[in-house]
């Protein structure tokens, strides 16, 4: 709509992709400070709390009664502030919106069978879950492929000109980033605001290389890849916004728990911003928190199923540190320190090509 009126009004300050992407941070905002008290209410009314996993750490029985799934409000209140603010008929835009809403459907359909079953582990199976959320990521790589005609070179960091053309490879390669993405957000969102703040950190980054990526003067003097991505970085601005009035409820102690529809979708476009900036393996420092985690589970499995023997007290490792009694509040403002300097760092490499 803003852009609209910049088209037809002859708004010029509306045609500027950052004023549009400020307007977007407030209405994601205020949408979600607005919607969450009275989902939180709702969902207390109906008993749609988030079912406790047996194998958790004891202090977590406390928050039994904890609403879930406020993922559908800010993911709602993102889409909403993107549809108003952005530039309709940028394809990269589109896509963006097209991943926000495919896997913001898995994560509603694993929370509402959690609820529905008040079971933490009676969701989705695993199977299933998987099978969606790649065939949800081929839908969005072949979108981006065909439809966007989406550049199919390889960069890397440091390196100002692409490896290779990964030609077709490249929808495999687009498929393992969003499904890992997705999967490792999913994984880090187990303690009050833990996934909450790294994701806001990592999508700042993500709209200043998506920014920096759209404008062919700063991308050329940087040295980086150019392509008409920037209406892009509205979607991730509204997306922080969103997660920002989400955190006023979900901070220590929570009222409210984003659920699978929320880290799911988060991790999947963060994904997608990786793959249309060229920083799919700049996002391994980006979200560094989500790789810590995930590499946790992994490492737990792989030894426990090699060896019989466990690596860490509990996995994800933000379960270790809670069985060494560390205070929750530690655990995550200390998450938080680690992903804020590791997207500082990756963002320094930026200059450095």
């Amino acid at each position: 709509m803003l852009y609209w009126l910049h088209s037809i009004l002859n708004i010029n300050l509306l045609g500027y992709i950052t004023i549009r992407a400020g307007f977007a941070f407030f209405i994601a905002l205020f949408l979600t400070l607005f919607l969450l008290p009275k989902f939180i209410k709702w969902a207390q009314r109906t008993s749609s709390v988030q079912p406790i996993n047996e194998w958790a750490p004891e202090r977590h029985k406390t928050k039994i009664s904890t609403p879930t799934m406020g993922g559908i409000v800010f993911i709602g209140a993102t889409i909403v502030a993107s549809l108003l603010t952005i530039k309709l008929n940028n394809a990269y835009a589109l896509g963006g919106i097209l991943t926000l809403v495919l896997f913001s459907l898995i994560g509603f359909q694993d929370d509402f069978a959690k609820i529905k079953k008040n079971e933490n582990l009676a969701g989705l199976q695993a199977r299933s879950k998987l099978l969606l959320q790649v065939s949800s990521a081929l839908l969005i790589a072949a979108f981006l492929c065909f439809y966007a005609d989406f550049n199919t070179d390889l960069y890397i960091p440091f390196i100002k000109t692409p490896i290779f053309d990964m030609g077709s490879f490249a929808l495999i390669l687009w498929v393992l980033v969003m499904v890992a993405a997705s999967n490792a957000v999913n994984l880090t969102d187990g303690l009050d605001g833990l996934a909450t703040v790294p994701s806001i950190t990592a999508l700042s980054s993500f709209v200043i290389i998506i920014y920096i990526t759209g404008n062919i003067k700063i991308s050329s003097y940087l040295l980086m890849p150019h392509f008409q991505v920037g209406e892009v970085a509205i979607i991730a601005s509204a997306l922080i916004g969103a997660l920002t009035g989400f955190l006023w409820f979900n901070c220590h102690p929570a009222e409210v728990f984003m659920g699978d529809s929320g880290s799911l979708t988060i991790g999947a476009f963060l994904g997608y911003l990786a793959i249309i900036s060229k920083s799919e393996f700049l996002l391994l420092l980006i979200g560094s928190i989500f790789v810590i985690e995930t590499l946790s589970v992994i490492l737990q499995v792989g030894s426990y199923k090699l060896r019989k023997k466990r690596v860490f007290l509990m996995a994800p490792i933000h379960h270790h540190f809670e069985m060494k009694n560390w205070a929750e509040n530690k655990i995550i403002v200390r998450f938080w320190i680690v992903a804020i300097l590791s997207n500082i760092l990756a963002l320094i490499t930026l200059k450095i090509r």
